[in-house]
């Protein structure tokens, strides 16, 4: 079979399947859920023996440190996944909820009603966890999917779907309804891209040239961030102790993940007196600082930002620095250059913070709180099927909502038209 043929006949089955999910019952897909849940738990050593192959070929095709660690899946890591599926289950079910529901003159009453999309692909790399957290935010959401992990994680998603598969069979839903690509040529991923008969919506999880290749190529929506430049803003009214404590954590917490601090602006009010503390304890994490003139000055440690330093998603120990004049300025420099993902303020001023979260134009704006808090799971989702930096459909985190759409709904009792 031609990897187009195999591509197609997982089309076919996985659109079949997607009109059984929608018809599911809550408590079918919730005991499909806890039966993967019950059945990782049951294959752990399995799980760890083939994550331990993978790893091990990782190692021996040169793969960086960064891409092994978030490969590698451990005990806890597989029990955080049997949790991910049964707090998934816990959800509320959003498929067939009805809102905003009005009487027109008429008689008649129109509102909306929550669907599912149908077929979701979702093309990621390295974290075999996602296979789970995929297959259980697709299935509660009343779609059908197909996976396609990274070939450095194809014993593990493997391995995986196995439990998937037994979960949905123990609850009586077609085995189809979530399918694990199991063909590592990149040729799988042109096609499932450009399937529009047969997939309705694609989301990418990887790195920038994964997501640039395929919102290039794509034939079906796609629902991506391309960029993680997070900023954090200490105002002029920010509390010291809260702006040294987040941007902390922001930054230094995890460098690897989409949500981490990259970018640091502190207004000139306050540079003086709260920029050489942070930037003692950045350098004391071991985090090269890349600065304005200003910021130089202050800092002797520090090197002489470029231009290009502030457009930069770095993931590693490197953060930009700016000293704005203030609250406008800051907005502006995030309006310029973030890549809309997620920005913070430290800031004691409410008129200050009211007008970061109104003017600012990312997914995720927050007031005295880390970047590292924009996630599904800490959002109350469950889990994340990805992050959106697009504005239309899903925004931020998209867990159970995000995949599902609306229709609009008419309840009439014999109402003509007059």
């Amino acid at each position: 079979m031609t990897v187009e043929d195999y591509m197609l006949s997982l089309g076919q089955a996985a659109r079949t399947a997607s009109r059984l999910t929608a018809a599911a019952s809550t408590d079918a897909k919730n005991r499909a859920l806890l039966a993967m849940a019950a059945a990782i738990r049951a294959d752990r050593e399995e799980l760890i023996a083939a994550n331990l192959r993978d790893v091990d070929q990782a190692r021996a095709d040169g793969l960086d440190a960064a891409m092994i660690d978030r490969l590698t899946l451990n005990a806890k890591g597989v029990e955080s996944m049997a949790q991910g599926l049964e707090q998934v289950a816990a959800l509320p079910d959003p498929v067939g909820e009805i809102t905003d529901l009005k009487r027109r003159p008429s008689g008649i009453q129109v509102g909306k009603m929550r669907v599912p999309i149908g077929v979701v692909g979702i093309i990621y790399e390295a974290r075999p966890n996602v296979t789970a957290d995929a297959a259980a935010l697709c299935l509660k959401s009343g779609n059908a999917a197909i996976l396609r992990g990274g070939k450095e994680a194809l014993q593990s998603n493997q391995a995986i779907a196995t439990c998937v598969r037994a979960g949905l069979r123990a609850a009586g839903l077609p085995e189809s309804a979530v399918q694990v690509v199991e063909t590592t040529d990149r040729a799988a991923v042109g096609q499932l891209v450009t399937m529009p008969e047969f997939v309705d919506v694609i989301v990418p999880r990887g790195g920038k040239g994964l997501i640039e290749r395929i919102s290039k190529e794509a034939r079906v929506p796609v629902i991506k961030h391309l960029d993680g430049n997070c900023h954090v803003y200490v105002d002029a009214d920010a509390d010291m102790l809260k702006a040294l404590r987040i941007v902390e954590n922001a930054k230094t917490q995890r460098l690897g993940t989409c949500n981490t601090a990259e970018s640091l602006l502190v207004a000139r009010a306050v540079a003086h007196t709260q920029l050489p503390a942070i930037a003692a304890m950045l350098l004391d994490k071991g985090i090269e600082i890349r600065g304005c003139a200003e910021t130089c000055e202050l800092v002797p440690q520090a090197k002489k930002a470029t231009e290009e330093d502030y457009f930069t998603e770095y993931l590693a120990a490197i953060i930009s620095v700016k000293i704005v004049a203030g609250l406008d300025e800051a907005i502006a420099h995030i309006n310029k250059y973030s890549s809309s993902h997620t920005e913070a303020i430290v800031t004691e001023n409410y008129t200050n913070a009211m007008r970061f979260l109104r003017e600012v134009d990312s997914s995720s704006v927050m007031v005295n709180a880390s970047t590292r808090f924009a996630d599904g799971f800490e959002y109350g989702l469950g889990a994340e099927i990805g992050i959106s930096t697009d504005k239309f459909h899903a925004r931020g985190p998209v867990g159970l909502e995000g995949l599902t759409s609306q229709k609009w709904i008419v309840l009439g009792n014999g109402e003509v038209r007059k």
